[in-house]
């Protein structure tokens, strides 16, 4: 063998090494959830494609794939929000200093999260040349405050919008991001900048108010049980849980796979609080001057993480039908252009008609990759449902039909298929709501005695049903202790009973549990 016959071989096996340690890399299982769920989840994250880490410390890129499941999340939400009689509206991301700290308990709470812009504008460093520095004579006469919440800015808004009783009541959303600097970040679950709605709405009376605020967090449980399949509690906060500068905060709060429960969504009843931070007044029916009454509500992007930690496992993503992107997935299985072009017609046929009783759909053609490679790509995407059709199928006029969810093939006649996958469709949505259901419902455990309580909290965890006396210190030395909060006070189920910690009377049992 001469050199150079010698050195293509070596190129040729070198290449071969290169192609083959690609293609090991891509495919990499992902760590498992026993294994490490933290490193599972954020691995997941990346693997699936929905978000990723950015150049700015804490912040997340939310890719197209992710982006479409909040796109759709967003879809639903604005429906019922729009149905229940709310408008969509918008208000600046600045607030100034002042309007911040107007209403006390509520700048308290969120001052440690704060971003503040000082200067609004930068100059040549002439000590560095190509660099900039912050212009020492553009810096703001007031401070402006990157929104963590927009009560204040709203708020001073409505005291414009606001004389009388014929002006109420107001129902206005917003979709927006904010900005809370969180030293600690995850993907989703807590980032420096979120995207999420939030509700403030301004009502002549205290019954008006309070029943608004149980009806969205009615509405936030309807949306994540209907759409996300993920059961929840409803419940109210404690006192040292509630939201700053609400009288009432009404929650539900979710169990994930690890144990750890996570808060989905809030609606808090703010009373007058606001109203009398910023004047906002109004003549009544007998034309007496009156503070109006108010709330304030929202989900966030934190619901992406709570879908991904709900039902996904060591193969990858797990996505209820009605908010994946895509429902249904074909990939061909061809080996000439003739073939494919066979297979392409049926498809498009099928797409047409899936389309048309609402389901949407793919067809992966790509050239590019392998039908394993596509395979696996959709499962770690969590595509409910995937449909395999190649030339033996046409011949025998069918196709095979795969379930994400419990990983089952069925081959169906072509001409059946259009209505199984609907069947199907309904049948994974149930079966993953169910699914999540039985796993909540095992993991909450009654426990009478704080040895019990401890014990539970670090080899099973989940929620635990314990009476609790009712006050701040208790709350806060089991938190001590512990590391659990109180998630949830159930509404309406009274049961006296003696404080697991204090021994004091207990009116009733709460939901202890560590949480993200």
């Amino acid at each position: 063998m001469n050199i150079l016959k010698l050195t293509r071989f070596v190129i040729y096996i070198l290449f071969k090494i290169n192609c083959y340690a690609k293609l090991q890399k891509m495919d990499k299982k992902l760590v498992t959830r026993e294994e490490d769920y933290s490193k599972w989840y954020n691995e997941l994250i990346v693997k699936a494609g929905l978000a990723e880490n950015s150049a700015v410390r804490g912040c997340m890129i939310i890719k197209p794939y992710g982006y479409a499941i909040w796109e759709k999340m967003q879809s639903q939400l604005d429906k019922m929000f729009k149905e229940s009689g709310h408008e969509n509206a918008y208000f600046p991301l600045f607030v100034p200093k002042s309007l911040f700290e107007a209403e006390e308990k509520n700048a308290e709470g969120f001052a440690k999260e704060c971003a503040i812009v000082t200067h609004y504008r930068l100059q040549n460093d002439p000590e560095n040349k190509g660099k900039l520095r912050v212009d020492p004579n553009a810096k703001l006469e007031e401070e402006l405050i990157i929104r963590p919440t927009s009560e204040a800015i709203i708020w001073s808004t409505y005291k414009n919008w606001i004389q009388s009783y014929r002006d109420l009541p107001i129902l206005i959303n917003q979709w927006a991001n904010v900005v809370r600097w969180e030293m600690r970040t995850r993907l989703f679950l807590r980032t420096a900048e979120f995207l999420w709605q939030e509700g403030h709405t301004a009502h002549e009376t205290k019954n008006e108010a309070i029943e608004e605020t149980i009806m969205i967090n009615n509405l936030y449980a309807d949306f994540a049980e209907n759409f996300m399949s993920m059961p929840v509690i409803k419940g109210v906060k404690s006192k040292n849980e509630t939201f700053a500068g609400a009288d009432k905060t009404y929650c539900i709060e979710a169990l994930m796979q690890d144990g750890k429960a996570l808060q989905a969504g809030t609606s808090h009843f703010l009373a007058q609080n606001f109203a009398k931070a910023f004047d906002v007044k109004f003549a009544d029916r007998d034309g007496k001057l009156n503070y109006v009454w108010a709330t304030s509500w929202g989900v966030s992007s934190r619901l992406m993480g709570a879908l991904v930690m709900t039902h996904s496992d060591d193969r990858g993503l797990v996505l209820p039908p009605k908010l994946a992107p895509h429902q249904v997935i074909f990939v061909p299985i061809y080996k000439n252009e003739e073939q494919l072009k066979s297979i392409s017609e049926v498809v498009k046929d099928l797409r047409y008609k899936l389309n048309e009783v609402g389901v949407s759909s793919k067809f992966d053609d790509r050239e590019t990759k392998r039908p394993g490679e596509k395979f696996a790509q959709h499962e770690i995407q969590g595509v409910p449902v995937r449909i395999t059709i190649g030339p033996k199928d046409l011949e025998k006029n069918s196709l095979e039909i795969f379930r994400r969810d419990t990983f089952e093939k069925q081959f169906i006649q072509i001409n059946d298929s259009v209505e199984y996958v609907l069947q199907l469709l309904d049948q994974i949505q149930d079966n993953l709501f169910e699914k999540a259901l039985s796993f909540r419902d095992e993991n909450i455990t009654e426990v009478d005695d704080f040895d019990d309580f401890k014990n539970i909290l670090e080899n099973k965890g989940g929620f635990i049903s314990a009476h609790w006396d009712g006050t701040d210190e208790t709350e806060n030395k089991i938190k001590e202790l512990t590391k659990a909060t109180i998630r949830c006070i159930p509404e309406g189920v009274k049961s006296a009973g003696k404080c697991i910690f204090s021994g004091k009377p207990s009116e009733q049992r709460v939901l202890f549990a560590k949480a993200y």
